[in-house]
């Protein structure tokens, strides 16, 4: 007679069991981690986008306008004004950290310009965007 060496469903629902419980302890903290993470990522593109547009600003006089946007760092505007001694001052125009566009005003309502990102929801005018005046 030959003996059958496999689990029995009992063992096999216990190793189950104990698995999900340890997804239940483990899943929530890592995912806290990784809003945490984009959160910060975030505000350090924010805080190289401003630094850019500072650097912009010292040899243009002006900041980007609204039409001209972000790209205006990365390429050199056409649109008035044209910058006089505009350079590179960025590769690549980046992205928050879910993967969306920032949004940049320029002139803002009581700043020279309002540059956020929409948050996590992704949706702009909610609690939870991230402004550049907002971090330090």
């Amino acid at each position: 007679m030959k003996k059958n060496k496999g689990f029995t469903l009992l063992e096999l629902l216990v190793v189950i069991v104990i698995l999900a419980l340890l997804a239940a302890i483990v899943v929530p903290k890592l995912t806290g981690r990784v809003d945490e993470a984009k959160i910060e990522t975030t505000k350090i593109q924010l805080k190289e986008l401003k630094r850019a547009l500072e650097m912009y600003k010292l040899d243009n006089g002006t900041y980007p306008t609204t039409e001209q946007g972000l790209k205006a760092l990365v390429e050199k505007p056409t649109s008035p004004p044209e910058p006089k001694k505009w350079r590179k001052y960025l590769d690549s125009i980046p992205k928050d950290g879910w993967g969306n566009d920032f949004v940049y005003i320029s002139p803002a309502e009581d700043k020279p310009y309002e540059l956020k990102s929409k948050g996590p929801d992704g949706e702009l005018g909610t609690e939870d965007d991230i402004s550049v005046w907002d971090i330090q």
